[in-house]
């Protein structure tokens, strides 16, 4: 099964809650958002969005340059109907991101909790890389939030790749200037707890 295919999979299977990866609201990534941003005009990609409720949230905040990437159109289509009116403010993307061709310079911000950890071989990671550095403008903010050292080997079937700082920031290479990092255990709707590992850097 291809990754898109199994993404639709889990998306159409599952309800927004009863997947590993669900928070009612993502405080970890809206407070690095907002740490990140110049203001509410900034430009930011959320990567791997699923259909969590960060769009939801940085509309109410105010932000009117967002856009929304995921590989599954089902979950795209949730989010849409979950906004109702709201989500003509928002700029909807189905792709693969180490596929698509994003625009250059276009982000200000790029966001990704829970999609980097997925890309198992190296010419997935090296094609995500090259995105963000070519999507994202100088001097713009990029945040990951992977799985930490000692996060899950394996989530929704897929096998995972752990990392701490330095290892996921040596993903990215010299360009990318990290700022912090911290780690934070996410509860799961199963009662378990997952570590995850939040990167923030800067595009030199």
């Amino acid at each position: 099964m291809d990754a898109q295919s199994h993404w639709e999979k889990i998306y159409m299977q599952k309800a927004r809650d009863e997947v590993s990866w669900y928070r009612p609201h993502l405080e970890t990534s809206l407070d690095l958002i907002e740490k990140a941003s110049a203001g509410p005009a900034a430009s930011i990609v959320d990567v791997g969005a699923g259909e969590s409720t960060l769009v939801d949230d940085l509309l109410a905040r105010g932000y009117t340059n967002i856009s929304v990437l995921d590989i599954s159109e089902t979950a795209i289509d949730a989010n849409r109907k979950r906004l109702g009116n709201a989500a003509a403010r928002v700029r909807w993307l189905v792709a693969d991101v180490t596929r698509v061709e994003l625009e250059p310079a276009a982000y200000d911000v790029w966001h990704d909790r829970a999609v980097f950890h997925f890309l198992t071989a190296w010419s997935e990671r090296a094609a995500y890389v090259r995105q963000v550095a070519r999507a994202v403008k100088k001097g713009g903010h990029v945040i990951v939030g992977a799985f930490g050292p000692e996060g899950p080997t394996k989530c929704s079937g897929l096998e995972v790749v752990r990392y701490d700082a330095e290892s996921l920031q040596g993903e990215f290479g010299s360009r990318f200037q990290l700022i912090e990092s911290s780690k934070e255990l996410h509860q799961t709707p199963f009662g378990t707890t997952q570590q995850f590992l939040y990167c923030y850097c800067v595009v030199k």
